[in-house]
């Protein structure tokens, strides 16, 4: 396989992109222009195909290998595929996660860039989040003529590092011309509203509409404070500007790949960019996407949130499993030695977590395609076991892959069978109708996707309620902020959870971004670093080389 890595310029000719259509970053990254949607807006759409997986364990999925691997093969089999992926966030990069750009033989290049700075679309967002934050305080110190309450003001600021001790903080320290003494905090970028609404926006006129509309604060009489009222929207669309043209790169095979925007799974709606997804599927007969964490968060989201503001409607689903995660789900603490060993037992008591995943696919009439990601401790009876139980869990499909050692050769049997699944005529269901008031969809999210008994709302979550509903925001759907790690709120929680209340323990406005987000249980926007970062392991030789990233 050739690893050499192509002049950005001709992975944009394969896409029939012009060079005028282009901005370059270097030799090897690119931005592709938001007029290039003028010249091919009547081209025959692609057919769309989203990633998902089971719920996450820390023993692996490999959904964004499989992402990568499985538009590297249809373009092997001569189907024109671009891949669409969200930027990683530096945070994860550096704690626990590293990087966040596939793997082994199926990852995007340049792996450093992509995960590092990239092309600053992450600093554009922080930038243009704290600008905000910096316009409302001085309103605040200007007399606070808004009339702004002080105890029910919204915005944090940002900074896309893992930094538990920022989660709550007081400003305004010193004297008179320092500022108004308040409690406050911080947010990692991808968790900031601004990110989301990259994420959301068709174009710069949406984007300044939506940027408008961010609620930063309540006054005393519990009006909304808008970005608008602070005079700062067409400042932050300014430097939001560049962000929002979506970035072109390539896989290690030179397959295209946009990668862009980063909103968090768990707290926003964690997929790639609209507008990322438009121009794909006007360029390619087949755009392959990822979304974040497992069907019934990421997924979830797509389906009711990012489809019904795109327009976008998927024609398959590949949901990502692997052995040894479905050994995990069984609940039993494991030693990694245990792992890899071959039993039966644990993946059948696994074994319920991919069926509600499945569930969660088929239940807006999509085709679910199971994905198995092969590992070298797994065995065939385990692999055909899994194979057969997906079948009857109602999979279309069930197919073992091993794109991490073999890329593109290693996916070749999902390829065809996206291919063939692709091809049937399907029409998406949403969840919910909008017109449902809040409560009822929160229900039905909580019951249908996670399996939960009923819902609890906290006496903070039924004020939030009416008083959105006052505002006239009841009718936008809804973004559920859940642990990723569980089915459930709590992450402890593995397999297919029964009977649980889920919590609600307060309802947030993303109005900008155009949904209300529930918080099911404790939920932080700021993670923090663990016992031994990945951080720990990154340098740089004397060669000027990065190390320890991977």
């Amino acid at each position: 396989m050739d690893q050499k890595i192509l002049p950005i310029k001709k992975i944009a000719q394969k896409l029939s992109i012009k060079e005028t259509e282009i901005a370059l970053f270097g030799e090897y990254k690119a931005k592709i222009k938001l007029n290039i949607l003028d010249r091919i807006k009547n081209n025959k759409p692609a057919k769309y195909i989203n990633v998902t997986a089971i719920t996450p364990t820390p023993f692996g999925e490999g959904k964004t290998t499989t992402t990568i691997g499985l538009s590297m093969a249809l373009n092997k089999i001569g189907k024109k595929t671009i891949a669409t992926i969200r930027q990683p966030s530096l945070g994860p990069v550096f704690g626990i996660k590293g990087g966040g750009a596939g793997g082994g033989k199926a990852k995007l290049i340049p792996y450093e860039d992509i995960n590092l700075h990239f092309t600053g679309d992450t600093h554009s967002v922080s930038v243009a989040h704290n600008l905000c934050a910096a316009f409302l305080d001085n309103s605040l110190f200007r007399g606070n003529k808004l009339n702004i309450d002080l105890k029910n003001i919204l915005w944090k600021r940002v900074v896309d590092v893992n930094d538990r001790a920022l989660r709550n903080i007081e400003i305004g320290l010193g004297d008179k011309t320092d500022g108004i003494k308040r409690n406050t905090g911080f947010d990692i970028t991808a968790a900031s509203e601004i990110m989301a609404i990259l994420a959301m926006s068709k174009n710069i006129s949406d984007l300044r509409k939506r940027l408008d509309k961010i609620v930063v604060a309540f006054t005393k009489n519990k009006q909304p404070v808008f970005a608008k009222d602070l005079k700062v929207s067409g400042a932050m669309a300014v430097l939001l500007k560049d962000a929002l043209m979506p970035n072109l790169v390539q896989t290690n095979e030179h397959t295209p790949a946009i990668v862009h925007t980063g909103p968090f799974a768990n707290i926003a709606h964690g997929n790639s960019s609209i507008i990322a997804d438009l121009i794909a599927t006007k360029l390619s007969d087949y755009v392959v996407t990822e979304s974040g964490f497992g069907a019934d968060c990421g997924l979830e989201k797509f389906v009711n949130i990012k489809c019904r503001y795109s327009g976008l409607h998927p024609d398959c689903v590949v949901i990502v499993c692997s052995i040894r995660a479905l050994k995990m789900h069984s609940g039993i603490k494991l030693l990694p030695e245990n792992i890899k060993k071959e039993n039966l037992n644990l993946v059948e008591q696994g074994l319920p977590n991919l069926e509600k995943q499945i569930q969660n696919v088929t239940i807006y009439g999509i085709p679910a395609i199971v994905v198995i990601n092969r590992f070298d401790t797994d065995t065939d009876r385990e692999l055909l076991f899994v194979q057969k139980k997906s079948i009857e869990f109602g999979a279309s499909e069930a197919i073992v892959t091993d794109i991490y050692l073999k890329g593109s050769n290693g996916g070749l049997e999902l390829a065809t069978a996206v291919i063939r699944q692709s091809n049937k005529k399907s029409k998406l269901k949403f969840l919910y109708s909008l017109d449902l008031p809040i409560k009822e969809k929160i229900e039905i999210i909580a019951t249908k996707i996670y399996g939960a008994k009923c819902v609890k709302y906290s006496s903070i979550a039924e004020e939030k309620i009416r008083l959105y509903k006052s505002c006239g925001w009841d009718k936008l759907p809804i973004c559920m902020a859940k642990t990723h790690l569980s089915l459930s709120h709590e992450p402890n929680l593995k397999g297919k959870p029964q009977n649980f209340v889920l919590p609600v323990v307060d309802i947030r406005p993303s109005i900008g971004a155009g949904f209300l987000y529930p918080l099911c249980g404790q939920m932080r926007t700021m993670p923090g670093l663990p016992r031994e970062p990945v951080g720990e392991r990154v340098d740089i030789d004397k060669n000027g080389n990065i190390i320890g990233l991977f």
